[in-house]
């Protein structure tokens, strides 16, 4: 999803971020020149491109099946955890929960909206279409089932098999099932399997980050190809993306807004300038973790009992990366408009479920990591190809802004709509200078 580095400094998370968008840049440049010369230059240098591309691919997808595991399970047992620990605690993983499932058919179903709103143009997206043909796999183009086919698939008869098959939501449905039993163990039996999933997941991620380190490389290599085939619609097609992907970050954000307004009855002049600090802080990092400080002076300016702020606020930022399932199902939704893919109501329904499982089971990661290991079980579940996010991954700089934005939003709006339904009267109790 979220997405979000919360360890690494802003300046090497910034500075690695530039590189890879240098590196799809001079790609995708050197490649359009390359489509211009003669058949004896390109071709050589496409395939060269396409096999060194679908090597770094590869290896990015190799990480997908054990993290995604890896952190349903831990994410899973830690949110039952929360949620046994007090009732402000389980009401609080019942708003992330249902958050979820919202954010992600707000997602699927916003992207369509806007793709038929500002559509590609046609013949940008068949330049495209070509130019992705150089390195898109049709493995990953799952066959859509039938209904009766897809209610039989949801529970998997071999867990194993279905990994091995890239039949992702068989698998995911396996784990959260495995996952809520794990959290009925015996404390010291759970911890040893827990402590098992934790060593995979950190395992993952330290591959991720090897394979992260050749990212300029590999990026380089697959926007050459694709800029060969694509010329210079790969360019508009690119900038086409970030701006209806952001707009989508930026509708789940008023959608944290009315939450505030509406249920946590927070007054709109309060509510805007209590955020103006943690957005700035959200904004120039692209860290909820970072924002957290701000954000719980804020949720105390508003009213918030400072005791429940203290465990709400950081809970949310463990667990509730609320427009996650938005963002992740629109970039899915926006490959398929991309590639001319029609995403069928159950393979629609699969991407929504994937995507709001999958997001219990997040955490913090950079922007660069959590991209495609949080999209790709999405795009697999939907039937469409994932090999376009490796380029994507380039540009996530600026969507990965408005992903943080919201997320601080909606951390301190449904930590207010918790307090107010605990019983906190919350600014009604303020000065009345301090409600305007």
């Amino acid at each position: 999803m979220t997405n979000e580095n919360e360890a690494a400094p802003t300046s090497r998370r910034s500075g690695g971020a530039l590189l890879i968008l240098g590196a799809l840049l001079a790609g995708l440049l050197l490649g359009i020149a390359a489509g211009n010369a003669g058949d004896g230059w390109r071709e050589p240098l496409v395939q060269a491109a396409s096999l060194v591309g679908g090597l770094w691919l590869d290896a990015l997808r190799m990480t997908v099946i054990p993290l995604i595991v890896a952190l349903l399970v831990t994410g899973i047992v830690g949110g039952a955890d929360a949620a046994k620990a007090g009732g402000l605690a389980a009401r609080a993983v019942l708003w992330f929960l249902a958050f979820y499932l919202f954010s992600a058919a707000f997602g699927g179903l916003g992207m369509q909206a806007l793709t038929a709103l500002f559509p590609l143009p046609a013949e940008g997206a068949e330049a495209l279409r070509a130019g992705l043909a150089n390195v898109e796999q049709p493995v990953s183009a799952a066959a859509v089932p039938s209904v009766a086919d897809f209610f039989k698939a949801i529970i998997p008869a071999n867990p194993v098999g279905a990994a091995a098959n890239d039949q992702i939501l068989p698998l995911v449905v396996f784990t959260v099932i495995f996952a809520f039993a794990l959290s009925r163990v015996a404390a010291e039996r759970r911890g040893t399997a827990l402590a098992f999933f934790e060593a995979v997941g950190d395992a993952m991620l330290v591959v991720i980050g090897w394979v992260l380190w050749l990212a300029p490389i590999g990026v380089f290599a697959l926007a050459f190809a694709v800029g060969a085939g694509a010329g210079g619609s790969a360019l508009g097609a690119v900038a086409h993306y970030v701006v209806l992907i952001s707009l989508l970050g930026v509708g789940i954000t008023i959608v944290g807004f009315l939450i505030a307004l509406l249920v946590a009855r927070f007054r709109p002049a309060a509510f805007a300038r209590a955020m103006a600090g943690p957005s700035a802080v959200a904004i120039s990092t692209r860290s909820s973790l970072a924002s957290l400080p701000a954000m719980l002076t804020s949720a105390i300016r508003l009213g918030v009992d400072e005791r429940k702020a203290d465990v709400l606020l950081p809970l949310a930022v463990a667990l509730f990366r609320a427009t996650g399932p938005a963002m992740n199902v629109g970039v899915a939704v926006y490959v398929a408009h991309w590639l001319g893919y029609e995403i069928s109501p159950i393979a629609f329904a699969a991407g929504i479920a994937v995507a709001t499982m999958a997001s219990v089971g997040a955490v913090s990661l950079p922007g660069q990591v959590s991209f495609v290991t949080s999209i790709a079980p999405i795009s697999l579940a939907m039937g469409v190809p994932i090999e376009p996010l490796a380029l994507l991954i380039a540009v996530e700089t600026i969507p990965d802004i408005f992903r943080t934005w919201g997320n601080v939003v909606l951390d301190v709006a449904v930590t207010g709509a918790v307090a107010r339904q605990e019983g906190d009267a919350l600014m009604d109790d303020l000065p009345a200078e301090a409600r305007t």
